[in-house]
């Protein structure tokens, strides 16, 4: 992309350029919530319509996003921005998790959904907030994870369909 604005489009990138130094001096975060936001509380977090018993903890805004454009989940958000790695000097206070602990003790949350991701880092971080959860009293749920909606048993990759195979459940 820097190529090609310098070899086509100087005007373009110098442009894009002003609009990103305006994002980066208005953009913030959300004080609850911890997504970006140019509000000290983001829409979904300012909203009525939001069921405030359930929290679903992501690791990224894009998790987020890719949450509520796929899914009909209409509960509270807590963006991590990463996820436990002390290798990259994350840990537990890089990713806000006193505060995350402070909303979970107010009692107003039932249920924490954790929605990390299904690598090494996200694991370990999806087994230490559900001892946050239980901890705070709140029943802690994680996404399943698996062979997807259409997928072939033949075409899944071992390490999906052996998860897949361990966590299998009982059909009624």
């Amino acid at each position: 992309m820097a190529f090609h604005l310098l070899e086509r489009e100087r005007e373009r990138g110098l442009k894009l350029a002003a609009v990103l130094e305006q994002a980066i001096q208005r953009i913030g975060h959300c004080s609850q919530c911890r997504n970006f936001s140019e509000e000290s509380l983001c829409s979904l977090c300012a909203s009525s319509s939001r069921d405030r018993q359930v929290l679903c903890v992501v690791e990224s805004p894009t998790d987020l996003a890719a949450i509520e454009q796929a899914t009909g989940y209409r509960g509270q958000y807590f963006v991590l921005m990463g996820r436990l790695s002390p290798l990259d000097g994350l840990g537990p206070e890089e990713l806000g998790l006193a505060q995350l602990t402070e909303r979970l003790g107010v009692g107003e949350i039932e249920e924490l959904i954790i929605a990390t991701n299904p690598t090494v880092e996200g694991e370990a971080t999806a087994h230490y907030l559900a001892q946050l959860a239980r901890a705070g009293g709140v029943r802690p749920t994680r996404l399943a994870h698996g062979v997807p909606l259409g997928g072939e048993l033949e075409y899944v990759d071992r390490g999906t369909l052996a998860h897949a195979f361990g966590s299998r459940q009982l059909l009624d």
